[in-house]
């Protein structure tokens, strides 16, 4: 198949133009800028007049759930939430069941994967306190990293023994994604406010007992180990102002110390929780508008490296409780790139810095082959997206196996009109075409 895509804006490599992108089966072969037609015969000639054409999003973060925990959500339901999105990549997280904490269990994923993803795929490899020699074993093109509980999220994944922490980080060859909270601080806040609130107090209180302390003082510690060990550390998910302090100052190269931050933890924040409860309740939570603001600015400044979602589904039933009692986590992979548009649209950052950190970056972070740029050669993964096209989340329209979303009836002002994955039309006009299957990503 020969594509033309004709007279979009393209968004990439800091750059915003006029412009046509011509594929050929799976990869770009050119890029023409201007309003010029190119003379040449087509298979299909895409209008994207009044449109930005982009690079497909690479999501560093999501939860799919699959092997075992799949009553909410599979690798099926949310790679077409990934579609729909205009998300073509993600890497998915070890916290499943069985855990992805053997080699056994990081092949099986990959085989389901290769199944059922209608996006392109890959998967993190779960530290424990005792697996550190397996790292030797693990295929460095194959998976973007190792993934790091340091206050254990979900499951039994805690790696609580310094002795294990020094061995991680001295011993991993690719890039260590870390969940950064203190138990020990969690579980005091939690004692506290158990004995204030009752057994299981009001959501309200998440980002007391999930505090600032907790995220900073364990997040202080990772980057201890990482400068130590000389170690790649990507934070997972920062949450507060006082965390940025760890950081080094904004660079246009990628340092060895680099942090993730959520939509969810730059559009909500505390005061949300009074109209929305539990449903953006997460770990680490929501938390201060001060924090939040924060994190903005950071994300416009190049402290922040890569915008990725930590899309974590639960049934509803699941979400039922406060602190103690419902779960945490949120479907936000299929609204991700909407809500920061409506980011961009209010002045928080420009489309250009939404694209690195949404596109370029994870793929130069992770060292992503051929994809995460419109680049001659590279993968056609591409997203066109029309602004002024209002339009509401209603649940007819969520891919999410678990049905809900925290951003039920919102009004977007940006739609995703089409998606192509390897030049294929993976999405377009609100369906997902689920006979395709993605392709496992390579890394340099």
């Amino acid at each position: 198949m020969k594509r033309l895509i004709l007279h979009g804006t393209l968004v990439n490599d800091a750059n915003k133009f006029d412009g046509s992108v011509i594929v050929e089966d799976s990869k770009i072969t050119k890029i023409v800028e201007g309003n010029t037609v190119p003379n040449a015969s087509f298979d299909e000639v895409i209008d994207a007049s009044g449109c930005f054409v982009l690079p497909g999003l690479i999501d560093d973060h999501v939860h799919f759930r699959e092997p075992g925990l799949t009553a909410k959500a599979d690798i099926d339901s949310e790679s077409r939430a990934a579609a729909a999105g205009g998300v073509t990549t993600y890497f998915d997280m070890p916290n499943c069941v069985p855990q992805t904490t053997t080699l056994e269990a990081l092949d099986e994923k990959f085989k389901l994967a290769a199944q059922k993803s209608h996006v392109n795929y890959s998967f993190f490899f779960g530290a424990t306190n005792d697996n550190v020699d397996l790292f030797s074993q693990l295929d460095v093109h194959r998976i973007p990293g190792i993934k790091l509980f340091m206050g254990s999220s979900t499951g039994n994944m805690l790696v609580d023994r310094r002795e294990a922490l020094e061995k991680i980080f001295s011993t991993a060859q690719m890039p260590i994604m870390v969940h950064c909270e203190d138990t020990d601080i969690i579980n005091r806040n939690m004692a506290e406010a158990k004995r204030l609130y009752g057994d299981d107090p009001k959501v309200t209180h998440h980002p007391e007992i999930r505090s600032v302390e907790a995220c900073y003082q364990s997040t202080r510690l990772a980057v201890e180990l990482a400068l130590k060990h000389h170690a790649q550390l990507h934070i997972a998910h920062l949450t507060t102002a006082k965390e940025l302090e760890l950081l080094p100052p904004s660079s246009s190269l990628l340092p060895p110390i680099t942090a993730e931050v959520t939509p969810s933890h730059l559009y909500f924040c505390d005061r949300d929780y009074n109209a929305l409860g539990t449903r953006i309740k997460c770990n680490p939570a929501i938390k201060s508008a001060a924090d939040r603001d924060a994190l903005r600015q950071a994300v416009a400044d190049g402290r922040i490296a890569v915008i990725g979602t930590d899309h974590a589904p639960h049934l509803l039933e699941q979400k039922e409780g406060g602190c103690c009692k419902a779960a945490s986590g949120m479907p936000m992979l299929q609204f991700s790139l909407v809500t920061m548009l409506e980011l961009v649209d209010k002045g928080v950052l420009t489309i250009e810095r939404l694209v690195e950190l949404m596109c370029h970056r994870p793929a130069d972070l992770f060292g992503v082959r051929n994809r995460g740029y419109l680049r001659e050669g590279y993968q056609a993964d591409i997203v066109i997206v029309r602004p002024n096209a209002a339009w509401t989340v209603t649940k007819d329209v969520i891919q999410s196996k678990c049905g809900w979303s925290p951003m039920e009836n919102h009004t977007f002002l940006w739609r995703v009109e089409q998606t192509l994955c390897n030049g294929h039309t993976v999405y377009k006009d609100g369906v997902v075409d689920t006979n395709y299957i993605g392709q496992p990503v390579q890394f340099r």
